[in-house]
């Protein structure tokens, strides 16, 4: 049985992973309109990763006997300066994540939630790749500043990202990632 402080805070994470999928979606809205669709392209993968982060906590709550409660989600930046601004927000916002996913683990140790200690494991882990994937295009945009060949090539690299999570929820996580990379 999940106790109600762990509760509480898994629900304020869910508002927070939400919160990244709309974020993100801003994102690729604003560089679909810039006619940078490769980056557009990486934006709509990340939104599709963090609904997934979202759905594993919601289903995680149920099966520890409570319940997920939605909350009102704050309205992302419509713009974006340019892609490096972009990632430099993506690479702050997944360091804010982090520590609440560490917040959380902490919290799963003080209450003794084994369980939920081993859940978040997943989270740790990810949140590891998610910064370092935002740094290495930072590094690249770097580089590249506001040559517009080099925006344009790494565009076209960014648009072969496809998703490995599944987008269909409704029969669970377990069911929606049988045939899926991702877990």
């Amino acid at each position: 049985m999940l106790n109600k402080k762990m509760e509480d805070a898994l629900n304020d994470q869910i508002n927070r992973e939400m919160y990244s999928a709309y974020l993100y979606m801003s994102m690729s809205s604003c560089f679909t309109h810039k006619g940078l669709k490769g980056f557009a392209n990486w934006f709509m993968v990340q939104y599709h990763e963090e609904m997934l982060h979202a759905m594993k906590i919601y289903e995680y709550i149920g099966l520890r006997g409570g319940r997920a409660i939605l909350k009102s989600l704050q309205q992302p930046p419509p713009e974006f300066e340019s892609p490096l601004n972009a990632f430099i927000s993506t690479l702050q916002h997944e360091q804010f994540i982090t520590k609440s996913i560490n917040e959380l683990m902490e919290l799963a140790i003080a209450e003794k939630d084994h369980a939920a200690q081993i859940f978040l494991q997943w989270y740790v882990t990810e949140q590891v790749e998610e910064e370092n994937n935002d740094n290495e295009i930072i590094s690249q945009l770097k580089i590249i500043r506001d040559d517009p060949n080099g925006i344009m090539m790494l565009d076209r690299e960014l648009a072969a990202r496809t998703t490995t999570v599944p987008t269909e929820f409704s029969k669970g996580i377990e069911a929606a990632l049988k045939g899926t990379a991702a877990g």
